[in-house]
């Protein structure tokens, strides 16, 4: 059974969300016949390479609140992230455009590498002191999962290079009707939205592997 996540690394409920279904996958029986496959999804589009900016003052911007409530929005997501045993920094985080970030999330998937790219981006992005819009350091990171470093950097040097793989996930996420994300697929058969708690999930897979079970016994 194949699961589908779209999913932003700009996205905190993304980052929620994947531990939250990895909880909830760990306690599916069958488990071990899951793929699981992360596909791409920009919360902003609109963002061009190089502006970024610090995300409490987004969001107060984008809320039309203060600073201080953007923080106190921040720490609540923070405490969501922290009860799942993931660290969270809630000042000094920068924004930017995820689009460059994501093409190589396509690479390290040719590669056999998306998964542990992704939770390395993440933690980078939410627990740590380190901004993953800086060329050199989402370079490392990528490194730090088993790619090679020239070829890292040829991609991001070629913008072409897993431009179209990009597009195509966010454009089947539109005609599948996802307008936000975390977005989860089930086998194409079940949707899931949102970082929903472990045991949703559980039960999501649970439900999924039935349905697919009774197709194949009416075949």
């Amino acid at each position: 059974m194949r699961v589908e996540i779209w999913s932003d690394i700009a996205c905190p409920w993304c980052y929620i969300g994947k531990a939250r279904f990895e909880k909830g996958l760990a306690g599916f029986a069958h488990r071990d016949e899951v793929e699981v496959v992360h596909r791409s999804f920009e919360l902003d589009p609109r963002l061009t390479k190089g502006e970024t900016g610090t995300v409490i003052d987004m969001l107060a911007a984008k809320t039309g609140r203060t600073r201080a409530e953007a923080r106190e929005m921040e720490e609540h997501v923070a405490s969501n992230a922290r009860s799942e045993g993931l660290g969270y920094r809630v000042d000094g985080r920068d924004y930017g455009s995820t689009f460059d970030i994501h093409r190589v999330l396509h690479l390290a998937k040719v590669r056999g590498r998306q998964d542990t790219l992704l939770d390395l981006v993440y933690r980078a992005n939410f627990a740590e002191e380190r901004s993953v819009f800086d060329v050199d350091t989402l370079v490392g990171l990528a490194v730090e999962a088993g790619l090679e470093d020239a070829e890292v950097r040829g991609v991001l040097a070629d913008p072409d290079a897993y431009a179209a793989e990009v597009r195509a996930d966010q454009r089947e996420a539109a005609e599948l009707g996802a307008s936000g994300v975390p977005f989860f697929v089930l086998d194409r058969r079940y949707g899931v939205s949102g970082g929903q708690p472990a045991e949703v999930f559980t039960q999501a897979l649970e439900q999924a592997w039935d349905s697919r079970t009774q197709a194949g016994a009416g075949a």
